[in-house]
């Protein structure tokens, strides 16, 4: 009798967070064995799938987390204070979590032989780009310490590839969203602030005139990219790749579609819209997925008409068809 090939072991970092969780869901689901590593200062333990083994411990902390990284075939780095004005706020604390954080991963991940690393970067660090749509090769010009901070992650996990052999591969992804979204932080779509208008009957809010327009990408898109992200042989150098749905919608669009699914199911609604102050943000996204595709395989899948529907049913603001 065979013996069956033991399972890859991955430590995904922040895995009781939006992204990391959904992360952990489908690497379960796929039959990894699975650590979760998260301090809980912004993700929730109920996030966590049973299935994976949970480890309450802080990256800014290397002595606390080294051992954990022993016997760790692969790791997903979601940790961040993904908080845009708050790191304008209080650049010394969040400098610690999202610099000094990532590095001690990096050393914890070179010291314990883990093979490969998926840094979750940001599509922040191009800051309001000149032309569209945005390419890795684009200057970057952050316009808030978040966006620096992420953008010196990615030239920290290039260079333990080319110093320490350590596999890296950084996603800077554009606008995340889907189930679990946070109504807090940088990882805040329009969409949560909608999602949450919606559930207190307020009328959505939009900055200026709503013409500035966004990449919205699934959160289902962006797991899979980190999947094949971690088992790409065409990767692993330090490399940088856009993960967007390669469209963008104006914010005035992304609230008609809001309203129309919610009132389709709630026809004595009144969803109603204001206009409020403009805020310092790029005007535009939109990610060249070139790379992606090339490198990884990879393309989105879920439409946002798709997306905003599934997110209204699983906050039960609406009823499936």
């Amino acid at each position: 009798m065979k013996n069956k090939t033991k399972s890859k072991k991955y430590l995904v970092a922040g895995g009781a967070g939006f992204i990391g969780s959904n992360l952990v869901d489908e690497l379960i689901r796929l039959k990894y064995q699975v650590i979760a590593l998260d301090n809980l200062s912004t993700g929730k333990k109920e996030n966590i799938n049973p299935k994976a083994k949970f480890i309450k411990a802080d990256i800014r902390n290397l002595k606390q987390i080294s051992p954990i990284f022993k016997n760790i075939d692969g790791v997903f780095l979601l940790v961040a204070m993904p908080r845009v004005q708050y790191s304008i706020e209080n650049p010394v604390e969040t400098n610690r979590i999202n610099i000094e954080g990532i590095l001690n991963v990096l050393v914890a991940s070179q010291k314990a032989g883990v093979k490969r690393v998926v840094y979750s970067a940001s599509s922040s660090a191009y800051g309001d780009a000149e032309k569209l749509p945005m390419r890795e090769d684009f200057k970057a010009k952050p316009l808030s310490p978040y966006g620096l901070q992420k953008y010196v992650g990615e030239e920290y996990c290039r260079l333990f590839s080319l110093i320490h052999n350590l596999e890296t591969v950084s996603l800077r992804y554009f606008n995340v969203y889907g189930p679990r979204m946070s109504d807090k932080g940088a990882y805040v779509t329009v969409m949560s602030v909608f999602l949450k208008q919606l559930s207190q009957n307020q009328p959505l809010t939009i900055t200026g005139d709503g013409e500035q327009s966004r990449d919205f990408t699934n959160v289902a898109d962006v797991v899979r990219a980190n999947i094949l992200a971690m088992g790409s042989k065409k990767v692993g150098q330090g490399e940088v790749m856009n993960i967007g749905a390669n469209r963008n919608y104006t914010i005035n669009r992304v609230a008609k579609i809001f309203i129309r699914h919610y009132s389709k199911k709630n026809p004595k609604a009144d969803c109603q819209i204001k206009y409020i102050a403009p805020r310092i943000e790029p005007h535009d996204t939109l990610a060249d997925i070139t790379l992606a595709k090339k490198m990884l395989g990879w393309r989105p899948r879920v439409k946002i008409e798709d997306g905003i529907k599934e997110i209204l049913i699983l906050a039960r603001f609406t009823k499936t068809d």
